[in-house]
Order: C-alpha cells, then structure tokens, then sequence
C-alpha cells in the first residue's frame, strides 16, 4: 500500500480510502490512486485487512461431501452470490451429518476468523450443533428446523409435494405412492407432509410410505417392490434419483411408464428431461435461497438483528411425459 501511495503521490491513508469505497475523496485523486493500483498490481492482503477492520471477507459454509443434486446446486448457488458481493466462500464438508462432524467443521471456521457461517445440513443433528456457536456469531442455516430460532432460508417442501402428487391425482389415479427420502431429512419430513396432505384433502386412500435413502439403487429396490403391485399406478419420488431407479425397475418388470404407471420426482436435476420418458419433477429456485441466505447473512454481519427470521421461497412443476391418466381412464400425457 505504501508503494501505491509513492506513485499515485498521496497518503498511505488515502489510499485506504479509496479502497474501502470512502465518499469523501476527489475523483481525480481515484483515479489516480486506482491507475498505480493497477500499474504495481496490488492486491489487498485480505487477512492483514481482517485485523485491522475486524471484518474478513471470508464466508464459512458447512455442507456435506456429497454430489446430490440439492445440496451441491446451493452451495454452487451461494458460492456465486457470495462472489457477487466481494466475499470468498470457504467450505468444509462433512462426510457424515451428526453432531460431531458439524461441531468441529463450525469450530474451524469459527478458527479462520470468517465474517459469518452457512450450515447446508437439513438434520436435527445440524441444529444441534449450532447450538454450540457463541451468540453473535452471524448465522444461517438452510432447509433446517423451522422450531428453531435460528434465522432459517427454506424452498417450502410440503408445497412441492402436495403440488406432485395433486398433479397426479387430476390425472385421474385413484391415489400415489410415495417413495421417501431419509427419515432424518427434514425436506424428506416436508415432502411426506405435503404427499399426505394432498390425498387427505381429496379423500384418497393413503398408502404406507416406501422408506428409501436418495440413491437411484434406493429406488431401484422400492420399485421392484411397487412394481409387482397392480394397483399402484402413480408413484411420487422424493427426488429425481429415487425417480430413475423406479423407471428403471418398472422397465425390467414390464410395466410402462407412464402407460401404465405414472411417475414424478423431486429436484429437476439437469438429466431428468432426458430419462426416458422425460420426467415430471418439481424444481427448487437454489438462487433464491442462495441470495435469500446471504442477505440474513449480510444483515448480521452488518449488525442488524435476525433473529427468528424465515424466507422461504416455492417450488415449481415442471410438466414433462411421465404422467398420463391411469389405463381406462382416457389418454394424453403431462
């Protein structure tokens, strides 16, 4: 910094003024100080810059190793946003979403000094773990336990699936089987409250739940089970992979999707429009919440309050050639 304010000809002092965005320094003097930042290539020592303001420009983010699709398109999703605002995103990820795992990957980000901390960890585990985060610390967790006071950024789970499985109903199946994801999830919990909700509100029958993980293996295995019942005609998937290893079982067992049987998934994951048939699913804004999760993030860093604070944005249908009427019930496909 001292050499930029040798060549620009101004003040050490100066210099940091203009690098902090400080209203009240001439414009020539800007320029100026902005060519020598450019002619010496300085960067600022982002670090060295965190002890004198006591503001990093770091942003800790939790998440699991994991390529799911949800998981893996926030944390891309936030990691923009982040950039977007002058903020680099730091991430540890966990192999396991317990207590432990989320505890020590909070306490080293908590070491680095970050400005604030994301937790993209949708488990009662998650939570209980950022209930040992000192208060002030700024905060936010993603798709967590709305009972929590916590500031809370969620896609509205219950609405997606009640939307699914509504979809399917209006096609005219009777009732929808339901494949879930894991029982510790709380999307997982949302998806089933919305699948139930939707049968309870037509007066269909409700079938018992297909316990599953978020594997297309897991899927598979669910579908060879569903597949050997004739009465199941309309399946809702709890996310697009499940979905594919229940096309895949219906295949091998001969039953024709959607001729037969009708299929909707969850995510909207960059191939699904390419299973054969293309499927119906539904599809999370992961750039809402990440923007929706940097601004309660901002807030706190920034010294406003948040506390108890909710966004929650809406999934969306996406009609594609996995659904149809139930054989009997007229044609078309949606």
């Amino acid at each position: 910094m001292a050499d930029v304010a040798r060549l620009a000809g101004v003040s050490h002092q100066t210099v940091s003024r203009v690098l902090n965005g400080h209203p009240y320094v001439q414009e020539q003097t800007r320029l100026r100080v902005r060519a020598a930042i450019e002619e010496l290539g300085y960067r600022p020592n982002g670090f060295a810059r965190a002890l004198v303001t006591g503001r990093s420009q770091l942003i800790g983010v939790v998440a699991q190793n994991t390529t799911l699709c949800g998981p893996a398109s926030l944390l891309a999703a936030f990691e923009q946003a982040a950039a977007g605002a002058g903020f680099v995103v730091t991430a540890h990820r966990v192999d396991v979403l317990d207590r432990e795992s989320i505890t020590t990957a909070l306490e080293r980000h908590r070491d680095q000094r970050v400005a604030g901390i994301v937790v993209i960890a949708p488990t009662a585990s998650a939570h209980d773990a950022v209930d040992t985060v000192p208060p002030g610390v700024p905060l936010v967790m993603v798709d967590g336990d709305s009972e929590r006071s916590t500031p809370l950024v969620t896609v509205d789970q219950a609405e997606g699936a009640l939307v699914a499985t509504r979809h399917l109903l209006e096609a005219g199946h009777p009732t929808v089987w339901h494949v879930s994801g894991p029982s510790d999830w709380f999307d997982s919990a949302g998806r089933i409250r919305g699948w139930r909700e939707a049968l309870e509100a037509a007066g269909a029958e409700v079938p018992p739940v297909v316990p599953a993980d978020w594997s297309a293996a897991s899927g598979y295995r669910a579908g060879q089970v569903l597949a050997r019942m004739p009465e199941v005609t309309a399946i809702f998937a709890a996310n697009d992979h499940l979905a594919l290893g229940i096309l895949r079982a219906m295949h091998e067992r001969g039953r024709r999707v959607p001729h037969e049987v009708s299929v909707v998934g969850f995510d909207d994951v960059p191939e699904a429009a390419y299973f054969i048939p293309p499927l119906t699913t539904v599809r999370q804004d992961f750039d809402a919440v990440a923007r929706d999760a940097l601004e309660l993030l901002m807030a706190q860093i920034e010294g406003n309050g948040v506390e108890g604070a909710r966004r929650t944005s809406s999934p969306a249908l996406v009609r594609r050639n996995s659904v149809r009427p139930p054989p009997g019930r007229g044609r078309g496909g949606h």
